[in-house]
């Protein structure tokens, strides 16, 4: 078994390629303020801390990534800082905070978002803005650690049950990996259904990056107004600056406009995007912000999945987003994606799965990736 363990209830597995994986859960109670380092081995390390706020976290490190997650709050990543680069949004929050509002804690990097709505509620609705998953509190979480065909990794999990009485019961287990020596994390994520009824289900990854000045937006879609759709609306807790409606008309003409991110264009307070993906013959899709630089911002996941891609894009004087967001479902809410046939179900006791790659590519797998993309496009990226 690599690295060490001291005082550490370990478990052993096997993991799906029949490898061995070691659990280590966590106990909330063994959280302090000072940094403490509970796993170390073949380059990887895991510690966990508490922020001044009260809520708990684990760091994951290797000599040339550190991601904080919250494993107790909604398994959110907080932090990613790949080869010296915080790839996180432009944040109004300096540290996480004890919060189950979305607006009052919105992760910096990755937020899951559902699973009885994604997007702001209509007026049919019950969920809360992004459902219940973003700051859920987890019931259990642990650290896995093992080796398979990509290398040795160190990882968080967790599980959230969730029971509304007369509605749904369901299980919602996120894991992410750090490979040694890797700028991407390996995300999946398994829901359960746990009713003896079907489950109306929604997903959202809500993958937020910070946009830079002249970045190039590069992914695998046909690029025209029936492939990537503005959204007219806002959502109400939202109010248009002068200038949006027209700029929003544009897109809608010309969606590359947006390819690249100009100082002064008007994602203020937000322009959301919905994108459908085309998959290359491995099942993955991808989204690129290509910095000037030469580096990208990536995430790859699998359409046949998660079936509908969102972008979002906010650039104000308190905050800046680039998210690249693959989901199950629009964002306009439940009753509306309903209306759309965009809900999905799940039987009684069945398992939705999905998995996707989130992080950072040096210049020459970026253009790697780019010419990838421009031969399953047609798309001179």
């Amino acid at each position: 078994m690599p690295g060490s363990y001291a005082n550490l209830a370990v478990q052993q597995n096997l993991n799906k390629k029949g490898r061995m994986e070691y659990k280590i859960p966590l106990d909330q109670s063994a959280f302090y303020p000072h940094e403490t380092v509970l796993v170390e081995g073949a380059g990887l390390s895991a510690s966990t801390f508490v922020y001044p706020s009260g809520v708990k976290a684990v760091r994951l490190r290797h000599q040339n990534a550190d991601v904080i997650m919250l494993p107790y709050q909604g398994q959110q990543i907080w932090s990613a800082v790949f080869s010296g680069r915080q790839l996180a949004m432009r944040s109004m929050f300096s540290e996480p905070q004890a919060e189950r509002d979305v607006l009052r804690n919105l992760a910096r990097f990755l937020l899951h978002c559902g699973v009885t709505g994604i997007g702001a509620p209509g007026p049919q609705d019950r969920h809360v803005l992004h459902g219940e998953l973003p700051n859920a509190p987890y019931q259990h979480a642990w650290l896995v650690v093992g080796e398979d065909e990509s290398g040795s990794y160190f990882g968080l999990s967790g599980s959230y049950e969730y029971i509304e009485a007369f509605n749904s019961h369901y299980r919602f287990t996120p894991l992410v990996k750090l490979y040694q020596g890797s700028t991407l994390l390996h995300t999946t994520v398994i829901l359960e259904n746990l009713n003896q009824t079907p489950l109306e289900y929604m997903y959202l990854a809500h993958v937020n990056f910070r946009p830079v000045d002249y970045g190039r937006l590069v992914y695998s879609a046909r690029v025209n107004p029936a492939n990537v759709r503005v959204r007219a609306n806002l959502p109400p807790n939202l109010q248009a600056r002068p200038g949006y409606k027209e700029f929003i008309q544009q897109l809608v003409q010309h969606p590359e406009l947006h390819h690249e991110l100009k100082p002064g264009m008007s994602y203020d307070p937000e322009v959301v995007f919905y994108i459908n993906f085309i998959a290359d013959d491995q099942g993955w899709a991808s989204s690129m912000q290509v910095h000037p630089d030469g580096s990208a911002d990536i995430v790859r996941h699998k359409p046949q999945q998660l079936s509908h891609g969102v972008r979002w894009i906010c650039r104000t004087a308190n905050q800046e987003a680039l998210g690249f967001e693959p989901a199950t479902a629009e964002v306009e809410g439940f009753s509306a994606e309903k209306a759309k046939g965009n809900v999905n179900v799940l039987a009684a006791g069945a398992v939705f799965r999905a998995e996707y790659q989130l992080g950072l590519l040096n210049s020459e797998r970026a253009e790697e990736e780019r010419v990838k993309i421009s031969a399953l496009t047609g798309i001179t990226w």
